[in-house]
């Protein structure tokens, strides 16, 4: 399985999830910098954290015109894998590739610190290998991680089963509408959320909770494949 991990100016946890990658799944992944329109080769793409251009105008508002962004949006659609944390998620809203927005935390303040996520959806080819319900412990580190959308998408959200994270009940950080910590598309194989996984995949970092994330990628893609193989 292929992975990429695209890079802009201003990515600051290109390299943590890279080594997510080789560390939990030993799987092939590849830096992909903002400028190139291939994706072709890759299984799953990797929007990861950071400041995207700075952040100028909105977080992720300069990111969703680059060439990477348009063949991201084509991988979105040929169903392959994405994932977008932190600023990942503010660029896959930006891009409409997820619904809603991401707005300054609710006290104004950058938010860096241990939280705790409910597992609302394992049904999807990111979170397969967690139990419904289950509460993992996962970093957060963000300025503007406020989800926010209107009363008509949060009801398509709830009855499509689209919430896949939620802070634990009372541990909201930042104040986001329901609670939510990560959403999907209607297809299910775009994700995007705020807390860090790949800043979890150690003990020694204070919580592993974050690998299910890439064994569930991993497991789904090789369920798909050897489907596919049989047909």
């Amino acid at each position: 399985m292929n992975f990429a991990v695209l890079v802009f100016p201003g990515s600051n946890c290109d390299i943590d999830m890279y080594k997510a990658i080789e560390d939990t799944i030993g799987q092939p992944v590849d830096y992909v910098w903002h400028t190139d329109g291939d994706l072709s080769k890759y299984d799953c793409i990797l929007v990861p954290g950071g400041f995207s251009y700075g952040d100028y105008l909105r977080c992720g508002a300069i990111a969703q015109f680059t060439n990477v962004m348009k063949a991201v949006v084509k991988a979105a659609e040929e169903g392959k894998y994405i994932l977008g944390i932190c600023n990942g998620f503010q660029v896959l809203t930006e891009a409409r590739l997820l619904p809603g927005a991401l707005l300054r935390n609710n006290g104004m303040k950058f938010r860096c610190h241990q939280t705790i996520l409910k597992v609302e959806n394992n049904n999807t080819a990111f979170t397969r290998d967690y139990a419904e319900g289950e509460l993992i412990e996962i970093p957060i580190a963000h300025g503007e991680g406020n989800y926010y959308c209107d009363e008509a998408t949060l009801k398509e959200l709830q009855e499509n089963n689209q919430i896949v994270f939620r802070y634990e009940a009372g541990n909201n950080p930042n104040g986001s509408l329901d609670d939510i910590a990560g959403i999907s598309n209607k297809a299910g194989n775009v994700v995007g959320m705020m807390p860090h996984p790949e800043r979890a995949v150690h003990e020694i970092l204070g919580s592993a909770d974050g690998k299910k994330i890439f064994t569930s990628i991993l497991s789904a893609w090789r369920e798909k494949h050897d489907a596919a193989a049989i047909r």
